[in-house]
């Protein structure tokens, strides 16, 4: 396996110089947080010293402040294959899913039950909970996202999943669920938070109902950055959503005093938007729908594979658990791997400047943006976790003690 001649063939390669990358270190969380675009910092200096510092109030009108949520739309729209006036973006992805929850409610008010499955990421499964409990809906729980299509019966009103495993990696045979929902009359929402800007989604191709989605993983649009949710256009005039904020209202600066629905996707903004943030988010998009999707997925494929095959020439004996899925047409981009001490061996890559992340109960998870990651890269990550695990320094107090975030 040559890494240098897989690099130099490698399409994406000058995408690399558009992120600020650490000096030395082996980034291999890109599924948690996207790295920093060279173009953002300059970007959001400018919206805090002239928009905001100079120009204050005004910048809603001269900086387009007021249409900053519609225009990464435009560029959103081509990178999940949804046309722009489908997606909504801001708030965070609870709160859209909460949304679009309600929209659900709307469209199939006869029906008494939503479906997810409990591998789900958990705030979508928190988010049903709360909604369901508001609202005297069944909450139906099945296992397995595999089990989710069966499952679908003439009481459901929505069926809830990930395109891609939070955990393993795993892709979910998306146009299956779509096909079993829609033969029942039920809704399909789909998450793409470890999938939009790394696989092909073609969301209005597939015939999906609903999605949402965040900003701050592959879409590199920072900590916390807006997310973004998707309504099919057959649904626009019948849906309804539950927080009607007044940048949903269809003339919010004439200042009624009761709500009357923007018309269209509109609706399904709340309130006021976060600029800042939305000046971010507008640059690591604006990457992603410049990148063809193409190249990106067969890179993800191609890293992904290499890392397993380095992994399983150096760690063999190391007791690792393969989580993910070997064939690497169904995992997204990121490799799993369980093991006993998952957490400490986390921490010790850490302090060795390559960094994935841990997730529970014990899996170290590795993230492959296809943006800024090379192949090399992942030749300096498999051996100094193969020096980690031989030599045992993960076997340390400080590597084991639990950090807030992990």
């Amino acid at each position: 396996m040559d890494l240098d001649a897989l690099d130099a063939a490698d399409p994406l390669a000058p995408f690399r110089d558009r992120f600020a990358l650490p000096e030395g270190v082996v980034y291999l969380d890109g599924n948690s947080l996207g790295a920093l675009p060279r173009a953002t910092s300059a970007a959001v200096a400018k919206a805090v010293a002239e928009d905001w510092g100079q120009n204050l109030v005004k910048s809603w009108n001269t900086a387009g402040w007021i249409d900053l949520a519609a225009d990464i739309a435009r560029d959103l729209a081509v990178v999940i294959g949804a046309e722009p006036h489908e997606l909504a973006v801001g708030d965070s992805i609870s709160v859209n899913l909460f949304k679009l929850l309600g929209a659900a409610r709307s469209l199939r008010p006869e029906r008494p039950v939503i479906l997810a499955d409990k591998r789900n990421f958990p705030t979508d499964l928190y988010v049903a909970q709360g909604f369901a409990g508001l609202t005297g809906l069944g909450l139906q729980l099945v296992e397995t996202p595999d089990e989710l299509a069966a499952a679908v019966t003439a009481g459901t009103a929505l069926v809830m999943a990930s395109h891609v495993d939070y955990r393993s990696g795993a892709i979910l045979d998306l146009d299956r669920l779509v096909r079993a929902a829609h033969d029942q009359g039920a809704l399909c929402l789909v998450d793409l938070a470890h999938s939009a800007g790394v696989l092909r989604v073609d969301l209005a191709a597939r015939d999906i109902d609903m999605a949402v989605g965040c900003g701050y993983k592959y879409l590199n649009g920072g900590p916390g950055a807006p997310a973004f949710l998707y309504l099919a256009e057959r649904h626009h005039a019948a849906a309804r959503q539950p927080i009607t904020g007044w940048f949903g209202h269809a003339e919010p600066f004439a200042f009624e005093p009761t709500y009357r629905p923007a018309p269209g996707i509109r609706r399904f903004q709340a309130g006021t938007p976060p600029i800042l943030s939305l000046v971010a988010l507008r640059e690591g998009i604006r990457i992603a729908a410049e990148a063809p999707i193409e190249p990106v997925r067969a890179k993800a494929k191609s890293l992904t594979t290499a890392f397993l095959t380095l992994v399983d020439q150096h760690l063999g004996d190391q007791s690792f658990t393969l989580v993910s899925p070997r064939d690497a047409d169904k995992r997204g981009a990121q490799i799993a791997l369980a093991h006993p001490d998952a957490y400490a061996i986390t921490q010790a890559l850490i302090a060795r400047d390559v960094i994935p992340d841990y997730r529970e109960p014990d899996i170290v998870r590795f993230g492959f943006a296809p943006l800024y990651l090379r192949h090399t890269d992942l030749q300096v990550a498999v051996a100094r976790l193969a020096t980690i695990m031989h030599e045992r320094a993960y076997d340390q107090p400080a590597f084991r003690t639990r950090a807030k975030v992990t």
